[in-house]
């Protein structure tokens, strides 16, 4: 079998090599025999009943400084590819939303992955909610008020943007903090949507768990570890990964998710653990697949791809059956 497939992604020449998991996807697309076309999300557009992407052929390569060759520029009808990536990282905006309503008219007849419907619908701090028993305490509201008692009855919270991502805006506030009210001032002050507030997990010193699965069914798992004095594990803001496995806990919210995740066609996610408690299922742009690989030899774009070809394939003799 071989794909034509779109990446639609942050521009390619910029991306770490070492930890880019769409690079890493885009390379695995190559060894199976698969065509690769990227754009960038600003090159999108509708055009008179067509979806059309501006963009260019590319060949990737593990080499530093030297990882992508490019085609000619070129204008490209999007429901003529077999697969298109959604892979623009965050914010997830209304630049984002619409992003995904254009990919909407292309989907399934060129196979968006994951599926723009549901990741318009699922955001990754939203989507937990349909599961209050795995989750910590959580509140998401935009009165002050409300985010007050919250804290009087959990004590210490984590505070952060509703659509943020990267670690970005997440603040720890202990009972005695009495910067509450300045913080959420300011995040009244710059946005209209409302924040969300959890409970603080203390043992998140130890790590926040990226556990990646396909399809419904995990891979395997990294920890980050927040660097001494810090709230946040994300790699964005000096995270460390470490090897780590899976406890009977994280199997059984896996067990919980996976198959939802499946019927919604969220083929690549990414959940975060702290502690056996869940706290996000990432559907937009999920990493950590380059680290799994090294520390476990697990290589996870290998199963994402078989995954997505056993989609095509149904696809393909439903059409001819039909």
């Amino acid at each position: 079998m071989s794909l034509y497939v779109a990446l639609q992604m942050d521009p390619v020449e910029h991306v770490s090599i070492t930890a880019d998991s769409t690079f890493r996807i885009g390379l695995e697309a190559q060894a199976r025999g698969h065509r690769l076309f990227q754009y960038t999300v600003d090159q999108l557009r509708y055009d008179e009943g067509r979806v059309i992407a501006r963009g260019r052929p590319v060949t990737l390569r593990r080499e530093q400084g030297s990882h992508v060759a490019f085609g000619d520029w070129t204008d490209v009808d999007l429901s003529d590819f077999d697969v298109i990536w959604l892979r623009q990282d965050p914010p997830f905006d209304m630049a984002y939303v619409t992003s995904t309503h254009l990919l909407d008219r292309v989907h399934p007849r060129a196979l968006v992955v994951n599926d723009p419907f549901w990741v318009r619908n699922c955001p990754e701090k939203l989507m937990v909610l349909d599961f209050p028993d795995l989750t910590p305490p959580t509140m998401i509201a935009r009165d002050a008020a409300a985010i007050r008692q919250f804290r009087d009855r959990h004590g210490d919270i984590i505070v952060k943007p509703l659509y943020g991502n990267g670690g970005a805006g997440v603040f720890h506030l202990d009972p005695e903090d009495r910067n509450l009210s300045a913080l959420l001032e300011l995040f009244s002050g710059i946005s209209r949507e409302p924040m969300i507030a959890q409970k603080y997990i203390h043992a998140v010193s130890k790590g926040d768990k990226r556990i990646i699965l396909v399809d419904g069914e995990p891979v395997g798992a990294i920890n980050r570890v927040p660097q001494t004095g810090e709230a946040r594990s994300n790699m964005h803001v000096g995270g460390r990964a470490e090897q780590v496995g899976l406890t009977e806990r994280e199997y059984e919210i896996c067990r919980r998710i996976g198959p939802v995740l499946r019927d919604k066609g969220l083929i690549f996610t990414g959940i975060d653990v702290i502690d056996g408690w869940l706290t996000e299922i990432n559907v937009t742009s999920p990493t950590g697949i380059q680290e799994l690989e090294r520390f476990d030899g697990i290589n996870a774009a290998e199963k994402i791809w078989e995954a997505i070809e056993g989609r095509v394939a149904e696809r393909a003799t439903e059409t001819t059956e039909t």
